[in-house]
């Protein structure tokens, strides 16, 4: 692929419900520019775009895909993203690196949820958007219908650009409304052939540029005035309005076609690289100076500022390395030059750029503003790095993360792979930074947080595959604790005599139940040396290690006050260990006595969702053990607030995408301990007197 001017240059994401038929016209597109010769299919596994094995293996897009093709002397960076929710990460870093995006809908299912995500991501970035009504081929497409729901839910002035000729397997074509031609399909490979309209179909096609023409000259005063005052407007002017109307998102044009037939996609290529803003007509980039974090600079497309771009995209090796794609935004790049991390500040030496085509890389001398890049074998790198100029650096902000809320305890299925499974987490982490690790200190286990079920089978998937580490996912431990609810006075005394020097320690202690949250205290009242003041921190170590292994269930003991009040010692055989062993029998024996209970963490957990679902999501927190403490208006949806046990949540993503049709979004974070109910707390601990029964 030869290089390519900022100006000849379009960024391009494919955005999409999952099932939509956006890997199906990718594969279209990539065949109609002369890519590949031969259109892979999903069912077939054999696309450019879904190239991993746990993407052939399910048949849906994980990853985003970089797609380069040229067109008509430009170059078309296409990025293919994945459609489910678990993978949403990838979208949120390809929305760095494109200057538009199209929305494939399908024609027969119509507007969906991940087109409503799509649309929004879209918004926020204030991105140019474009739709493409696919599977018009199909029994049941529906052109009108889902042109009229694209209206109502998004914007009235998403706006036909072609309509179809034809309807279901009748469909052979399309009216270009700008153009006021009808376009026929002649076959796959085939130039397509123009005509005049249908007759059947001037009026409606009449009334419908008359509407693109209007929200056209809207984004423009001088067409405004020239529409205004009834002078017709030549097509030239319209397609250059068109493109200034698509930039200021005062259009949403809709194409329509058949990825699968390869129908209307010819046209799409052509209006991307005719009416797509290039590189250089997009706002400058902001970011501020990592020198003085409140000074804003703006970096525009242009070869002579200074080189700045952010890292979208890593994908993980376990022979190559770490491999970042990157988006260039000022200036450019070339290979064997040095490269300064901005977000690290550290700065290494380039032994290669290239370009990426799905898994293919080709290599290259250099990377221009405007352009996507890739580049390997750089350790301190991670996906939203700003990479700059050492001399005139620039912060750019970080991607934005979803939060992970779908959790699973990581369980080895050989002995000895805690390093391996350590390692090979790590290298996930850098390639998903939607993936979260942690180590519960109360369970002993390694947790990790995803985006739900499919992610993080994905992930074992991947750790087997790419690092030969053979991991099962499990449903973590509750880390549940106990505390008492009473006082009580109790003696602990460990005596043994079995020849020679013996074992003596005695002490009595009173145990009180503390505040919430309190934790541990140990209050020393010995006077008069009953106890030798070398042998005090014995007892307390013995009460701490007492209650780490926890009375009632094996969880740790909590919010409770010890008091060392009295005791004995012997002068020859009192010790460390027998006063550590008094203290840990005095401890078991108080706990007992004082009205031991289990505790259970709560959350808080904050739910957006419409009002269509609010009583559905209420009613399932209410079966949840879940306290209601308020709802507020906000955006359009409503904020459910709510307390919900941790041991009722550890699925909550995946039942709450299912309630609400994937309409909802939630966050969750610790808020305190709770009493767990009597006849819960039964179970649980007659669950962990079997279970050590076993043992």
């Amino acid at each position: 692929m030869r290089m390519y001017q900022s100006e000849d240059i379009r960024n391009i994401g494919l955005f999409a419900h999952a099932g939509s038929g956006k890997t199906t016209l990718t594969e279209a597109i990539l065949f109609q520019a002369g890519v590949s010769k031969r259109r892979g299919k999903v069912e077939e596994g054999n696309t450019l775009s879904d190239w991993e094995p746990e993407e052939v293996k399910r048949g849906l897009s994980i990853n985003m895909s970089l797609l380069p093709f040229e067109w008509k002397g430009k170059k078309v960076n296409l990025i293919d993203t994945p459609g489910y929710m678990d993978f949403i990460g990838n979208v949120m870093g390809a929305l760095r690196a494109v200057d538009a995006g199209v929305i494939t809908v399908c024609a027969v299912s119509g507007v969906e949820v991940g087109t409503e995500n799509a649309f929004q991501a879209l918004e926020e970035r204030r991105l140019p958007t474009i739709f493409f009504l696919n599977k018009m081929d199909r029994e049941g497409a529906d052109y009108q219908g889902v042109l009229s729901t694209l209206q109502e839910r998004f914007s009235p002035k998403v706006t036909p650009l072609f309509i179809p000729i034809g309807k279901e397997s009748s469909f052979n074509g399309v009216v270009d409304l700008l153009s006021r031609k009808a376009l026929y399909f002649q076959g796959e490979g085939k130039p397509l052939r123009e005509d005049s309209i249908p007759v059947d179909m001037e009026e409606a096609a009449l009334e419908l540029r008359e509407i693109l023409v209007e929200n056209i000259a809207e984004a423009d005063d001088e067409l405004l005035n020239m529409y205004l005052e009834g002078h017709p407007i030549p097509d030239d002017q319209l397609r250059d309005g068109l493109q200034e109307a698509i930039l200021q998102r005062r259009i949403f044009p809709v194409l329509a076609g058949s990825g699968l037939q390869n129908l209307g996609v010819e046209t799409l290529i052509d209006f991307l690289v005719d009416c797509a803003p290039p590189p250089v007509n997009m706002p400058p980039v902001r970011g501020s100076d990592p020198r003085d974090r409140e000074k804003e600079i703006a970096r525009a497309c242009d070869i002579q500022q200074p080189f700045s771009a952010q890292v979208f995209k890593i994908i993980s090796d376990p022979y190559v390395g770490k491999v970042a794609l990157f988006r260039v935004y000022s200036g450019k790049v070339d290979s064997d030059s040095r490269l300064f991390n901005a977000s690290r500040e550290v700065e290494e030496k380039i032994s290669q750029l290239s370009v990426l085509r799905g898994k293919n890389q080709e290599n290259v001398s250099e990377i221009v503003a405007g352009d996507i890049g890739a580049i390997a074998k750089i350790s301190e790198i991670y996906i939203g790095d700003s990479l700059a100029n050492k001399e005139q650096p620039i912060l750019f902000p970080p991607i934005e993360r979803p939060e992970p809320n779908y959790m699973a305890a990581v369980k080895p299925q050989s002995r000895g792979d805690e390093e391996k499974i350590s390692q090979a987490l790590s290298r996930m982490l850098e390639e998903d930074f939607t993936l979260k690790v942690e180590r519960d200190s109360n369970t002993k286990e390694d947790v990790v947080y995803g985006l739900g079920d499919i992610h993080l089978d994905v992930l074992t998937e991947k750790m087997k595959r790419k690092f030969g580490v053979d991991v099962t996912l499990t449903i973590p431990r509750v880390p549940y604790k106990e505390t008492i609810k009473a006082t009580a006075k109790v003696e602990g005394k460990y005596k043994r005599q079995s020849g020679g020097r013996g074992q003596y320690g005695h002490c009595w202690v009173e145990l009180e139940p503390l505040n919430r949250g309190e934790g541990f205290e140990f209050v020393d009242k010995i006077v008069g040396g009953v106890i030798p003041r070398n042998f005090i921190p014995s007892v307390e170590k013995g009460i701490q290690d007492a209650m780490q292994e926890g009375i009632l269930a094996g969880y740790p003991v909590t919010d409770i006050r010890v008091i060392l009040y009295d005791g004995s010692f012997h002068a020859v055989d009192s010790s460390d260990m027998a006063f550590k062993i008094a203290g840990s029998m005095a401890l078991k024996k108080g706990v007992a006595e004082a009205k031991a209970v289990l505790l259970e963490p709560i959350m808080n957990l904050e739910v957006w969702v419409g009002d269509d679902f609010m009583g559905d999501v209420i009613g399932d927190l209410n079966s949840r053990r879940g306290k209601i403490m308020g709802m507020d208006p906000q955006d359009g949806n409503q904020l459910i607030k709510a307390q919900v046990p941790l041991a009722e949540v550890f699925r909550y993503s995946v039942d709450l995408r299912s309630i609400t049709q994937g309409r909802a979004l939630f966050r969750m974070k610790f808020s305190h301990y709770e009493e767990v109910p009597a006849q819960i707390a039964e179970t649980i601990i007659q669950n962990a007197q079997k279970e050590k029964e076993e043992e």
